[in-house]
């Protein structure tokens, strides 16, 4: 660290918390007068000023955090000082796991974590790959008649499909899937609404309204024990909960519901999406990890998970992790007054060179071999870390692997035509359709 004193002022003392350097005003000068990207101005600013780094977009320091080891203090060392406020996904998910903060974030985390690890994500296999086997049957009608199909869409009905089964024990049909479109259009429009929180609702009331619509009939459907073909679902967890827990209304379930609905289709069809992008830059990525066992074998499913995991280094799901401090801290060696906000950047952190030699490129080897990837905490953090990481990390993993397992050996992707650049919104995302047709597999 630069231990040498700015003009004028005292000397510093290696070990002496000092303020947090500040990025060049005129770095964001620029980047206003280009109407450039939010993630295009953190880049700058960390390859300005570092990986702990101050600017300006208000009268108030904002400090970028993208260096592992500032990254495992802020999430998963302190999280009590560095507290999550209202999330900007509130307007949809209302006080769900993902919005709420306190005491009542951790009552609803501790309901629902276990059916997400071990025991409980065995509960979900079965629709997992029912979902899957499903899609896999789509595609290879696509194959016989050389339909084009949108992988981005089907990467989203796939999802979606493996959640709603989760959650109710349906699969998903036409026309539940075509209202839970709003629950994108709402995520979509998110940044551009205004600030009141009324006038905010009122524009998206529409939308709103269908997807309480479609939260409401499950609801119903699960109290009256409608099951469906692999069981009751996590919702009936929720309805359980509700009859030893107050605090369990009916809006509540609905908040959680839509919760688990929104981010555990949205990430993983993101995930998937690039992941067919990359393949087609990348064809000997496809082709290793086909060959890397035969089918079932676990060789090939850690190959399959390292596709996976090289995507969500390039694009994580969770890109941009905002913190408030709670209290005046240190934080490697750099005072944090207390009420100051943190834009913790995972995308960053998986592009440094510094800890991903050659990071823009596409290679999943990196997490096959001993050496392949760092080390370090907070070096590769696509769901978070922590305490609040995602709920649904190994959900999305597994889902996103049977998925692979049941198309990569089928069929290659022929895009038409691509995207030309990523949308950072409520995830990172592709900005724009991603139409194909199936060919033959090459190996």
């Amino acid at each position: 660290m630069d231990t040498e004193a700015a003009p004028g002022s005292l000397p510093h003392t290696p070990g002496t918390p000092r303020p947090v350097p500040e990025a060049d005003p005129e770095l964001l000068k620029r980047w206003r007068s280009q109407g450039g990207e939010l993630i295009e101005l953190l880049t700058q600013v960390r390859e300005q000023v570092g990986g702990v780094a101050a600017f300006r977009l208000g009268p108030a320091r904002t400090v970028l955090v993208t260096e592992p080891q500032a990254v495992q203090h802020v999430l998963a060392r302190h999280p009590e000082q560095y507290v999550k406020r209202s999330h900007r996904a509130r307007l949809l998910v209302g006080d769900g796991v993902l919005s709420a903060s306190g005491e009542a974030w951790k009552r609803q985390r501790r309901l629902l974590q276990s059916q997400f690890t071990g025991t409980g994500m065995r509960r979900y296999e079965r629709r997992i790959t029912e979902a899957a086997r499903v899609t896999a049957e789509r595609w290879a009608a696509y194959a016989r008649t050389g339909q084009t199909l949108d992988v981005g869409q089907e990467m989203h009905r796939f999802a979606l499909d493996a959640i709603w089964r989760s959650l109710t024990g349906h699969p998903i049909d036409d026309g539940t899937a075509h209202e839970l479109e709003a629950m994108e259009a709402v995520g979509a429009a998110l940044p551009t609404l205004p600030a009141n929180t009324e006038d905010a609702r009122e524009a998206v009331a529409a939308d709103l309204a269908r997807i309480d619509a479609v939260a409401g009939h499950a609801i119903e459907a699960a109290r009256a024990g409608d099951a469906g073909p692999d069981g009751p679902g996590l919702l009936r967890v929720l309805l359980d909960a509700a009859t030893e827990r107050p605090e369990y209304t009916d809006r509540l379930i609905r908040d959680e519901l839509v919760t688990l609905l929104a981010a555990g289709h949205e990430t993983t069809a993101s995930t998937l999406t690039w992941l067919y992008l990359l393949l087609d830059q990348y064809p000997a990525a496809r082709e290793e990890a086909l060959a890397a066992g035969a089918e079932g074998s676990e060789q090939r499913r850690q190959a399959l998970q390292a596709l996976v995991h090289e995507t969500l280094r390039l694009y994580p799901s969770a890109w941009l992790l905002p913190r408030h401090a709670a209290e005046d801290d240190t934080l490697a060696d750099y005072t944090v007054e207390a009420g100051t906000d943190l834009l913790v950047c995972p995308y960053l952190t998986h592009r440094d060179p510094e800890l991903w030699p050659d990071p823009e490129h596409f290679d999943p080897r990196r997490f096959l071999t001993p050496d392949g990837r760092p080390t370090q905490p907070g070096a590769y953090l696509p769901f978070g870390i922590g305490p609040r990481t995602c709920l649904g990390m190994q959900f999305a993993l597994r889902e996103s692997t049977v998925l692979l397992e049941h198309l990569l050996p089928s069929h290659t992707v022929a895009f038409a035509s691509t995207p030309v650049k990523a949308k950072y919104g409520f995830t990172v995302r592709p900005d724009g359709p991603s139409p194909a047709t199936l060919r033959p597999p090459l190996v």
